[in-house]
């Protein structure tokens, strides 16, 4: 299995989940609505220095720059994560407690793997699947009120977050063999820039320069770095898979809101938390191999020279490096994801 992907999803789960109870501090500063985009603009400006910064010190990015084609794609991506995503967060943060609503986050991991499986045909195994049971069991646990199941306003928004998020992730991965640090960039400008403004249009009004900067750093590192190495780990595990690591994400938010907010730790908060536990290490030990063939196939991403990439070059190359390039025809069989190079079908 890739030693890379892990890895990554986990940093990005970290972040990510550290950035929720972070921001339900700000909330009750900040207008949720423009809280949404401050995040995002700090995603993007901050990416923007990084990516501007490392060709003023003559460091061009060797990753493959977004084509046309990519734009559809990234349109998407943009209103489902960018704009949708986090202003439904912040508004069910708002109505719930900082515990509850980071758990439910890990209703994203599952969508993004139903989505994954159900549209995109990705394969997900036994284990996953039992995973994605015992995390939803989790979450409909922490819905059970006494008298029945019951989600509340912002509980429901931030399910409804989760699944923009999942059709998000899913659409992210047509884009991952592209820049991501270019592709985060674009997507935290345009979608905080369109919060922001309709924020203030409705009437909010901007935080001080201490909280507004505050927002623009959790920004930066919750959202902009999160998503770089999230769109990261979709190359080397797939989309389903990396969304399954990413789970950990509402642990990290929840044992940091239990601290930040001295919230209650209840047995219900703790048989959800034990649950959702249990599927995330269900997928950690997911391992899967058999033999496959790699159909020919033409794409441009970045690449050092391996079993899956035998290509030759006119003169020296520094490695790893991205360039239009082909893949002839290859059957082997050794563990691996469903990365760039096996998306394959699977018999049952």
């Amino acid at each position: 299995m890739s030693g890379r992907g892990v890895p990554l999803a986990l940093g990005s789960a970290l972040l990510f989940g550290a950035a929720a109870p972070l921001s339900k501090l700000l909330i009750g500063s900040i207008d949720p609505w423009l809280l949404a985009g401050i995040l995002s603009l700090g995603a993007g400006c901050g990416l923007t220095i990084l990516h501007g910064g490392r060709r003023l010190i003559g460091l061009p990015s060797p990753e493959a720059s977004l084509r046309r084609a990519d734009l559809p794609w990234l349109a998407a991506v943009v209103i489902f994560g960018g704009v949708l995503g986090p202003l439904l967060l912040m508004l069910g943060l708002s109505m719930t407690s900082a515990s509850a609503g980071s758990l439910l986050l890990n209703v994203e991991g599952l969508a993004t793997m139903v989505i994954a499986w159900v549209i995109f045909r990705e394969n997900v195994d036994l284990r996953l699947l039992f995973g994605a049971v015992a995390i939803l069991a989790g979450a409909v646990l922490l819905s059970w009120t006494g008298d029945g199941f019951r989600l509340d306003a912002g509980s429901l928004l931030v399910v409804a977050a989760c699944v923009n998020w999942g059709i998000d992730n899913n659409l992210t991965r047509k884009l991952s063999a592209s820049d991501p640090v270019q592709i985060a960039m674009i997507k935290g400008l345009v979608a905080g820039t369109t919060n922001l403004v309709l924020a203030l249009a409705v009437g909010a009004s901007l935080p001080s320069a201490t909280l507004f900067a505050a927002g623009v750093i959790a920004g930066f590192l919750g959202v902009g770095v999160s998503l770089v190495m999230f769109m990261l780990a979709l190359r080397h595990l797939g989309t389903a898979r990396t969304g399954a690591y990413f789970s950990l994400a509402p642990f990290i938010g929840a044992v940091l809101a239990l601290a930040l907010f001295r919230e209650p730790i209840t047995g219900q908060l703790a048989v959800a938390a034990a649950l959702m536990g249990i599927g995330l290490w269900l997928h950690l030990r997911e391992r899967h191999e058999h033999e496959h063939a790699h159909d020919p196939i033409e794409h441009d991403h970045l690449h050092t020279h391996d079993e899956h990439h035998d290509h030759h070059h006119e003169g020296p190359v520094t490695e790893p490096h991205s360039h239009w390039h082909r893949h002839a025809p290859l059957r082997h069989s050794h563990a691996h994801y469903p990365d760039l190079h096996h998306r394959h079908g699977h018999r049952g």
